[in-house]
C-alpha cells in the first residue's frame, strides 16, 4: 500500500538523519500499533478448473524461530508469515507497518530446523535480546560502535546457548508451527504448507533445501544439518517419512552460493553418480528454487556468454563471514539441466531432471518481494532505506551484502484448485514456474501434433493439454527431422505492472560426442520488432524509466505476448530441453526507490528487467526400434 510506504518515509528519513545527531524525536514518524495494524482482506472462493490456473505464492519464509532471524532482531512467529501473506499489515522489527499490495495464495513457514526455536527461548545477551532495534536506531545516534554491533549479532555461535533440553524446545516451536499452518488454511481460498529449512553449509558453500509436506501428517521433528550436512542422508529420512503416508518434497536453493556443490558431477563426498542416485535426486527434487533476495540462479555471464540477458541479480560470493567467491560452474540451473542431459547421453541417467519456483527468503515473518515496497530481509543489514543504502550508519563495501540483495521471488504454480494437494502435486509434476517478483501470467506447452493456428482456437489450452504436454513435461521426438514439435507460449503482464518486451526460448541440446550447448530464440517481441537475420539478436526495447523521480509508463513493450514456435534446428536424435523466459520492459529497482525517498542519487542498476522463467520441457530422442 502507498500509505504504508509513506509511513515509512520519515522513519528512514530519520535513521538517515539519525548518523548524524545523537537523539531523534520519535514523535516525527508513526510507530506501529494495533491501529496501524490491518487483517488480511477476506479472499473469494476460487472454483476448480480442470485446465487449471495460476497460483501465486512464498515458500521459503523465516520468523523469529530461526536463528538467524532472532539474532539480527525479528520477533515475529509463524502466525505472522501467514498474517502478512494473506494480505494483512503486520510489524516490521524496526517498529513500522509492513503489508503486501496484493496477497498471496499459498505460502510456508519454514525455519531453519538447526535448533528450531531454540535461540529464542534461550535469548543469549545479544544487543539486538536486549533492546529493540527501533529503540537502539532512534535513541543512540551514530551508533559508534556499528560494526562491533553487527559483528557481535552476525558472528554469534550455537555453541554460545545453553542447550539443554533443546530436543524439547524445537518440538514446541514445531508444533507452533504445525498449529499455525492449520490455523490459517482456508482450501478454495489460502494454501499453507507445513515445512522447514535443512541448512547444510559445509565449508561456507550453500546446500541448503525447504522441504515441504502435502498435509499436516509429518514428523515428530524437522531432520537437521546437525544429523548430516549429505543430501543423500536427508533423502533417506524423507523417502523413510514417504512410507509412513508423510508426503513430501525438497526444494534446493541459492545454488549461486554454493561454490559449485549443489549441481555438481559428483555427490558431496565424491563418488561418482549412477542411475541410482539420479532416481533419488529426481524423486526428493523435483523442483529448484531460482529466484529470491540473495540472487538469481538461472546463469551466470561465464557460463552462458551468448546470453545478453545473464546478468541478471548475480551475487556471486559465499556466505561465509569472509568474502570468498563461489565457483560458477555447478551452482546454476541452466549448467545443470545440461549437465544432466550430458549424463543421459553418456551413461542413460539425468540426475537433474527438475522445474522451478521462485521464493523470497524473507526473514522478517514477510515476503520482501516488491520493488516499489521493499522492506528487506534482515532488520539489522537491510530494515530501512538509509540502512540499505548506507546512509544509517557506515558499513565498509566489502561487509555491506545487502546492497546486492533483491525484493525476489515468487513460486507460480499451475493447479486447478487452491487447496495444499492440488498445488503439491503440480509442484510434483513441475508445472511451475518462477517469477523475479511481478505476477506475469505465463503458459508453455509442446506437442507434435499442434496444428497451425493452435492458439486461435477458442478450446486451445484443452486441446494443448490433450495433444502435449506442458511446462515440466517430457514430449519423444518425433522420427523425422520435418516433424519438429510445435512449442506454445502465451505470457500476459502483471495487471499492476509492466509491460512485457520479450518472450525467449531457452534451448539445451547434447551432439553427437556428448557435449551440451545452448541458445537463446527471442520468439515474440513486443512492437513488432524483427531480431536480425544474422545475429538472432533483437533491439533493446527502449527505456521510459525516470530514475530520480522512481517511476516508469507503459508507453513502450505490450501486454500480452504469444507465440507458436517451431526450432528450426531441431534433431530427432539429440538429447534437449527447451524453457521460456518473459521479461518486462524496464523499471526502477528498489534502490531507485529508496534513494527517492531519501532523496540521495540512485546507485547502479538503477533499473532492472523484472522476468519469469519456466520449467523446461524435455525432448527425448525418437525411437531407433
Amino acid at each position: 500500500m502507498p500509505a504504508l510506504r509513506n509511513s515509512a518515509l520519515a522513519f528512514v528519513s530519520l535513521i538517515a538523519v539519525g548518523a548524524c545527531s545523537p537523539v531523534e524525536d520519535p514523535s516525527l514518524f508513526p510507530a506501529f500499533d494495533e491501529a496501524s495494524a490491518g487483517p488480511p482482506p477476506a479472499k473469494p472462493l476460487v472454483p476448480p478448473r480442470a485446465e487449471r490456473q495460476v497460483f501465486w505464492g512464498d515458500l521459503h519464509i523465516h520468523t523469529s524461530l530461526s536463528t538467524d532471524a532472532w539474532t539480527m532482531g525479528v520477533r515475529g512467529l509463524p502466525d505472522d508469515a501467514y498474517t502478512f501473506t494473506r494480505g494483512g499489515t503486520i510489524e516490521h522489527p524496526l517498529g513500522y507497518p509492513i503489508r503486501l499490495h496484493r496477497p498471496l495464495d499459498f505460502a510456508a513457514v519454514t525455519d531453519h530446523s538447526e535448533y528450531l526455536g531454540v535461540v529464542r527461548e534461550r535469548a543469549p545477551e545479544l544487543p539486538t535480546a536486549t533492546r529493540p532495534m527501533r529503540e537502539r536506531l532512534l535513541e543512540d545516534g551514530p551508533l559508534m560502535n556499528t560494526i562491533a554491533f553487527l559483528r557481535t549479532n552476525m558472528g554469534f555461535n550455537l555453541r554460545d546457548v545453553d542447550k539443554t533440553g533443546a530436543a524439547e524446545i524445537s518440538r514446541k516451536a514445531w508444533r507452533e508451527t504445525i498449529e499455525a499452518a492449520e490455523r490459517h488454511y482456508e482450501p478454495g481460498r489460502f494454501t499453507t504448507f507445513v515445512g522447514y529449512e535443512w541448512s547444510s553449509m559445509p565449508d561456507a558453500r550453500n546446500l541448503h533445501r525447504n522441504v515441504i509436506y502435502r498435509s499436516t501428517k509429518v514428523p515428530e521433528l524437522p531432520y537437521s544439518s546437525i544429523e548430516s550436512e549429505d543430501p543423500r542422508d536427508l533423502w533417506t529420512a524423507l523417502e523413510e517419512q514417504r512410507k509412513q503416508g508423510m508426503a513430501n518434497l525438497a526444494i534446493p536453493h541459492n545454488g549461486n552460493v554454493s561454490d559449485g556443490l549443489m549441481y555438481d558431477s559428483v555427490a558431496l563426498d565424491g563418488s561418482a553418480f549412477d542411475a541410482e542416485y539420479a532416481r533419488r535426486r529426481t524423486l526428493n527434487e523435483p523442483i529448484s528454487e531460482i529466484f529470491q533476495v540473495k540472487g538469481a540462479s538461472e546463469t551466470h555471464p561465464s557460463l552462458s556468454p551468448e546470453d545478453p540477458f545473464a546478468d541478471f541479480n548475480i551475487l556471486d560470493t559465499m556466505l561465509s563471514q569472509e568474502i570468498q567467491d563461489s565457483n560458477p560452474k555447478g551452482s546454476y540451473i541452466r549448467d545443470a539441466l545440461r549437465v544432466g542431459m550430458e549424463f543421459e547421453h553418456d551413461q542413460g541417467f539425468n540426475p537433474y531432471r527438475f522445474g522451478v519456483i521462485g521464493s523470497s527468503d524473507g526473514h522478517n515473518a514477510s515476503s520482501p518481494v516488491e520493488e516499489d515496497n521493499h522492506h528487506g530481509k534482515l532488520p539489522i543489514m537491510d530494515g530501512s532505506a538509509a540502512i540499505r543504502l548506507g546512509k544509517a550508519y557506515l558499513i565498509p563495501e566489502e561487509e555491506h551484502r545487502a546492497a546486492n540483495w533483491e525484493s525476489a521471488g515468487l513460486a507460480a504454480v499451475w493447479a486447478e484448485e487452491n487447496t495444499r494437494e492440488s498445488i503439491f502435486d503440480a509442484m510434483r509434476r513441475k508445472e511451475t514456474y518462477a517469477t523475479s517478483g511481478p505476477r506475469m501470467t505465463v503458459r508453455f506447452f509442446a506437442g507434435a501434433q499442434y496444428p497451425e493456428g493452435l492458439m486461435d482456437d477458442p478450446e486451445w489450452l484443452q486441446r494443448a493439454y490433450a495433444s502435449g504436454v506442458p511446462m515440466g513435461g517430457e514430449l519423444q521426438a518425433a522420427s523425422s527431422e520435418d516433424t519438429s514439435p510445435r512449442f506454445v507460449v502465451m505470457a500476459a503482464k502483471d495487471p499492476q505492472g509492466a509491460n512485457l518486451d520479450r518472450i525467449q526460448i531457452i534451448k539445451g541440446w547434447v551432439d553427437a560426442s556428448g557435449q551440451s550447448h545452448e541458445r537463446i530464440h527471442d520468439v515474440a517481441l513486443a512492437e513488432n520488432r524483427q531480431a536480425d537475420p544474422a545475429s538472432k539478436a533483437a533491439n533493446p526495447v527502449g527505456n521510459t524509466v525516470n530514475i530520480a523521480d522512481a517511476s516508469y509508463t507503459n508507453a513502450i513493450g505490450s501486454p500480452m505476448l504469444q507465440v507458436q514456435w517451431t526450432d528450426p534446428d531441431f534433431s530427432p536424435t539429440q538429447h534437449a530441453f527447451y524453457y521460456a523466459r518473459v521479461l518486462e520492459i524496464p523499471t526502477p529497482r528498489w534502490s531507485t526507490y529508496d534513494a527517492k525517498l531519501l532523496g540521495v542519487e540512485a546507485p547502479e542498476p538503477a533499473t532492472l528487467q523484472e522476468r519469469a522463467v519456466t520449467s523446461a520441457i524435455w525432448l527425448q530422442p525418437a525411437s531407433t526400434d
